[in-house]
């Protein structure tokens, strides 16, 4: 499953963002990830939470965004549930075709792993492509 929330800055997408993490902390079974474009949720969110800085990382584009979340599972097969801050600021892509196909894969990566995605874009819900729009 991936949910998608999307928003001008402002609009409130992180305090959101923040609130779902801190539910499910309490409530999921498994270990929840976050993934963050810099790390300004860390004393906002549940100390259980893997708050993963990802520039850290260098997660630039969507294919080292897939081998990341992929190697997280493989490192950690009881992750249920993983949250994405600010997906375009951080591949530094605007949202189109290769933002669709990114949660198509997130989609069905999810759906064969028992893992849940919630993702949020800072842009204006209308640029969306109809492909994304199927996870507002």
């Amino acid at each position: 499953m991936v949910r998608l929330i999307m928003g001008v800055k402002g609009s409130g997408k992180t305090k959101q963002l923040i609130e779902l993490i801190n539910n499910a902390a309490k409530d999921e079974p498994g270990n929840v990830v976050c993934i963050e474009a810099n790390r300004t949720m860390t004393y906002d969110i549940h100390y259980h939470i893997r708050l993963i800085d990802a520039q850290e990382y260098k997660l630039n584009n969507y294919d080292l965004f897939r081998g990341f979340i992929s190697g997280l599972y493989a490192g950690n097969y009881d992750i249920s549930h993983v949250f994405i801050d600010n997906l375009c600021k951080t591949v530094g892509q605007d949202v189109g075709k290769e933002t669709e196909d990114f949660l198509n894969w997130l989609a069905k990566f999810g759906e064969d792993n028992n893992i849940k995605f919630v993702v949020t874009i800072s842009a204006d819900a209308s640029l969306a492509t109809e492909g994304v729009k199927q996870y507002f």
